[in-house]
């Protein structure tokens, strides 16, 4: 069977998609730190961290479906590699969810002592 890709495109693959997850990353905890405990835009900062969790899972599953086709190395550890990676957002996604509720809770709280 022959390579999906050869080694140098491997490395031109892990360097693009490693760089861009890693902005997206880098934009995602920026973003959910500073709007989680506001409690602002919520959608955007999950949507941007499913999407993560998402890519992580199919690369993931992508680099399996490689391994038992008999790729070679240089084909499976990029995608197993940056599966991986993306695939340690799905841990994060409940301490972002916790961070909105916390500022949500906050927002009726102040709301209850305005009222009182």
């Amino acid at each position: 069977m022959m390579a999906w890709w050869t080694d140098q495109d491997a490395g031109w693959i892990g360097a693009i998609a490693g760089s861009s997850i890693g902005i997206l990353g880098g934009l995602l905890g920026g973003l959910a730190g500073t709007f989680a405990p506001k409690g602002k835009y919520k959608s955007l900062v999950l949507s941007i961290a499913f999407s993560i969790a998402l890519f992580g899972v199919i690369s993931f599953g992508a680099g399996i479906y490689a391994f038992t086709q008999s790729q070679p190395f240089f084909v499976c550890y990029p995608l197993l590699l940056l599966g991986l990676v993306c695939c340690s957002v799905i841990a994060l996604i409940p301490v972002i969810n916790k961070r909105y509720r916390e500022a949500e809770n906050r927002r009726l709280e102040a709301e209850e002592f305005r009222r009182s």
